[in-house]
């Protein structure tokens, strides 16, 4: 069977869709792949990758965009759709699995028009706008969020739960910051380092790139051990020897500690589209795996106080709740869906 996956713009959606092609590959199937010129589609998948064809097409966001802007941006969607018709027709495709991100509305529009069967994953507890727009066409739509969803999970790469243990005291704290970095998890963990390691805790940080210097010159100045990162490709590793993380909670960070058994103190990024990081974190919350504090006052108050905590039950948890081989699961239902 062939299949189009598209969809992409951030790191997130794309680790779906390497995930997505990477299992339809090994199922025997295969998949090209319609994303942007604009994100970071190129520089996921142009020049190396397991697709047997990728097509970058000229398409921007079109929700936050204003007037004049807002009607070149529909006028490229739609270019965009037509040339995706043609490529779906060109290459005989028999599902279309749209990732989410601006970049997925034409080749999913195209699949709906040419009676494709649509299938969506949408990364986040929020949905996405397009994938609202998009939802009530779908053969699947497939959410970790969703109890409905005829396939539970998130795709995370096999790393995370090789890697996996039950913690039950805490003695290494990782501060993920993300490639960016995040200010508040940096200072957050500036200010609570000395404390820390008087008590003998190790501290990992991943500080982001922008902020490495500064957090670097800091905790030389204060005379702290840190294990620090401006940006690293080891994290499975990173999170195998911690026992607690503070991080931001966008999906694919989301789910890899959550694969990983390693309970976090989610601090969400606020200025998230529809705020769904907050809603990521509370759903971890709400089934008792974890804990999130907004960004403002309180934070070192609520992280001194996990410290004696003992994370057996929400380690466990957390390993219950995530599910391997859940790209694979995801290719073979939507196989069996296009094919009834």
């Amino acid at each position: 069977m062939k299949f189009c996956i598209t969809g992409g713009g951030t790191g997130g959606h794309l680790m779906i869709a390497e995930a997505l092609v990477q299992a339809a590959a090994n199922e025997g199937h295969e998949a090209i792949f319609i994303g942007s010129t604009s994100g970071q589609d190129r520089k996921y998948f142009e020049d190396h990758s397991t697709f047997s064809h990728v097509y970058f097409l000229e398409t921007t966001g079109v929700v936050n965009q204003k007037g004049l802007k807002k009607v070149k941006a529909l006028w490229l969607v739609l270019k965009a759709f037509f040339a995706s018709r043609a490529i779906l027709k060109r290459h005989k495709i028999g599902a279309v699995y749209s990732v989410g991100g601006f970049s997925a509305a034409p080749a999913s529009f195209a699949a709906i028009s040419r009676g494709i069967p649509l299938f969506i994953h949408e990364q986040n507890a929020v949905e996405g706008r397009l994938n609202s727009l998009l939802k009530p066409f779908a053969a699947r739509f497939i959410s970790a969020y969703d109890e409905n969803s005829s396939v539970k999970g998130y795709p995370v790469k096999d790393e995370f739960f090789k890697s996996s243990r039950v913690r039950e005291k805490i003695k290494t704290v990782i501060f993920l910051g993300g490639s960016q970095g995040a200010k508040a998890i940096n200072d957050l963990a500036l200010s609570v380092a000395g404390e820390l390691q008087s008590r003998g805790i190790k501290i990992i940080h991943q500080a982001g790139e922008r902020d490495y210097e500064r957090v670097k010159a800091e905790y030389e100045e204060l005379g702290i051990e840190a294990e620090l990162y401006a940006f690293t490709k080891e994290m499975p590793s990173l999170m195998s020897k911690a026992d607690l993380a503070v991080s931001r909670s966008g999906a694919s960070t989301l789910w890899e500690l959550c694969a990983n058994g390693l309970p976090a103190l989610f601090i969400p990024f606020p200025h998230a589209a529809s705020d769904h990081q907050y809603h990521n974190a509370r759903f971890i919350v709400q089934n008792e795996m974890g804990w999130c504090e907004r960004e403002g006052e309180g934070l070192r108050e609520k992280l001194m106080g996990l410290l004696d905590e003992d994370l057996s039950k929400k380690s466990s948890a957390l390993m219950e709740h995530s599910s391997r081989d859940v790209a694979k699961m995801m290719i073979l239902d939507a196989h069996r869906k296009s094919n009834d």
